[in-house]
């Protein structure tokens, strides 16, 4: 882990020429976008130069997947980014049954030929949802893993514990799936409700260790700090690279 990356989501409360000195300054090298940073891109790559940091990821919705693929394509490659990721589905686009979730995954299939098919990488990421089994016991998570075995996951724990799921046992089982990973922390019940429930890394109740020993022996390539609604940037971006950097 000696790169650490920054989803720029957990800033999105600061303008970029605020946010990305705070980042750059918690030691953080690299950092993963979403779509509102690419108003202007020229901008944004100057602001990353100037501060010494790199875009190595980026989110981006399933609607431009389907519908913009060639300008989603274009973008990737002014920006020299190669890990592409589908972030999240609102409610009405999820499937509610086995059949719309495999109907989803041959899409994401074809998806994910067209990126490879330039050289680059694409992965799902999760929330919650993809781990609530359905009415007829299809549990969407699995279902496009398993129907869609070139894709790679950019697998969130906070969410997979959040759901009362065991991130370490899904992260094993995956394991030469994951091409990038969000460290995200789930605070004590109770606590940190004015920051929806997350806490910063390391200061909340995911078991780290047993994660971090079966990530050091895989070929994930990206380590990404996120906390969904900090109250505070700074310290977010502070202690969680400080309890990340402890785990090399």
């Amino acid at each position: 882990m000696k790169d650490i990356a920054f989803q720029l989501y957990s800033a999105r409360s600061m303008p970029l020429a605020e946010s990305l000195p705070v980042i750059a300054g918690a030691g953080y090298t690299q950092v993963e976008g979403y779509r509102d940073n690419l108003k202007d891109p020229a901008a944004l790559q100057k602001l990353l130069h100037d501060n010494n940091l790199r875009l190595v990821s980026l989110h981006v919705g399933l609607d431009e997947l389907r519908n913009s693929m060639r300008e989603t394509l274009e973008l990737v490659s002014t920006l020299d980014v190669n890990h592409i990721v589908c972030p999240y589905l609102s409610e009405e686009q999820r499937p509610t049954d086995q059949a719309g979730w495999s109907g989803l995954a041959s899409e994401l299939a074809d998806i994910n030929a067209q990126i490879s098919s330039v050289g680059r990488d694409f992965a799902w990421h999760n929330h919650d949802f993809e781990f609530v089994r359905l009415a007829d016991n299809c549990l969407p998570m699995r279902t496009l893993l398993d129907e869609v075995p070139d894709m790679h996951w950019e697998i969130d724990f906070g969410w997979i514990a959040r759901v009362g799921q065991d991130p370490a046992s899904w992260l094993r089982t995956y394991l030469d799936r994951i091409s990038a990973v969000h460290f995200k922390d789930v605070a004590p019940e109770g606590a940190c409700e004015n920051e929806d429930g997350w806490a910063d890394v390391g200061h909340g109740t995911v078991d780290w260790q047993e994660v971090v020993n079966d990530l050091k022996g895989s070929d994930c390539e990206f380590f990404i700090a996120e906390h969904d609604n900090p109250t505070d940037v700074t310290r977010f971006a502070e202690r969680s690279f400080k309890t990340i950097s402890s785990w090399r």
